[in-house]
């Protein structure tokens, strides 16, 4: 079976995530064979827009092949840093792509998910999206440009995101800067089919309503408040003493891996600073060269997808035992 599907048909360039038992989880080979098809079809002058969608019913995609990762970082391979290099590679293209690309967020949309479908120009959601970037729960910090676009929400929307790993409603990414409409799911195939006769803005207005969904975007007070803070202890304390939803987000926070928490906090702060993507993927290319080597990847993947004890052994185990020597460590160049 082949992982990524493309055609072309009356000026619509179709790629197809096709590994639906895996929630279309991207692999190295997906990721080259979708950068390849986008660069013949920049060039065709038979392609109008192009789209891109999941196989199945549960999602667009759930983000990398971590198993593969997985076993990376307990042999001390280099597989998956030349995966993350092909990976923003496509990311910044996507980006800067010079025909419309339209992305399909229906259902699971996580981390490399995000990557292939936020940094489009036209991002569609529907009522079963589920976005997130849940890197921090396995060791991990935001990448696929992540930082870049949390960085960039409003108030301190992103920093939530990104140290709770909360996930978006259709209305919640579009109020943060990850999506432009909300479509219907049962309107996706009419989409598809005026996305071949229209210009693609035009097809997606002709289908889309507002979203009646915008629960976190209605906290950010409180969110604003306690997220503004300096450090991860100090975003805690404010947490605890800010009512239920924020003694709820502490909890989240507390159980996620301390040092991908506090790294996560420095690579959006400074992801806010640097000028663009380019500049942030690079970033985060050296921090997740990082995570790789440490500890807590391999030991989060573990207990979430491997033994699913839900029980990782964190190391360091506390926020106070990661020191700003380590968290400066993550920053600097891949040797």
């Amino acid at each position: 079976m082949t992982d990524v599907l493309t055609e072309v048909h009356g000026g619509l360039a179709r790629i197809t995530l096709n590994r639906p038992k895996a929630i279309n989880a991207l692999t190295h080979d997906m990721v080259r064979t979708i950068d390849a098809v986008l660069t013949e079809w920049e060039s065709d002058d038979s392609v109008r827009t192009v789209v891109i969608t999941g196989a199945g019913e549960r999602g667009l995609c759930a983000g990398g092949d971590i198993r593969t990762i997985y076993d990376d970082a307990r042999s001390g391979g280099t597989a998956s840093l030349e995966f993350w290099s092909d990976e923003y590679k496509l990311n910044a293209h996507i980006a800067r792509y010079t025909k419309p690309y339209v992305a399909v967020m229906d259902g699971v949309v996580m981390g490399g998910g995000v990557g292939v479908s936020a940094h489009g120009s036209v991002r569609v959601v529907t009522e079963r999206s589920r976005i997130a970037m849940p890197e921090v729960g396995i060791g991990l910090v935001p990448d696929v440009g992540g930082t870049y676009l949390l960085s960039r929400a409003p108030g301190q929307l992103g920093t939530h995101i990104a140290l709770t790993t909360a996930q978006l409603s259709a209305g919640d990414a579009i109020h943060c800067g990850l999506a432009d409409y909300h479509v219907p799911s049962a309107r996706i195939p009419q989409l598809l089919e005026l996305l071949e006769q229209r210009d693609a803005a035009e097809a997606v207005r002709a289908v889309a309503e507002l979203p009646a969904d915008r629960p976190l975007s209605r906290q950010t007070d409180w969110i604003g408040t306690c997220y503004a803070a300096e450090t991860v202890e100090e975003i805690l304390e404010r947490l605890r003493a800010s009512g239920e939803q924020g003694s709820s987000a502490a909890k989240e926070i507390e159980g996620k891996s301390p040092t991908a928490v506090k790294v996560t906090l420095r690579a959006l702060r400074s992801a806010a600073a640097l000028p663009d993507l380019d500049a942030v993927l690079e970033q985060e290319y050296r921090v997740s060269a990082a995570c790789l080597r440490g500890h807590d990847l391999a030991e989060g993947i573990r207990a979430q997808i491997i033994d699913k004890d839900r029980n990782p052994r964190w190391s360091p185990g506390t926020l106070a035992e990661v020191s700003e020597d380590v968290v400066a460590a993550h920053f600097e160049e891949v040797r």
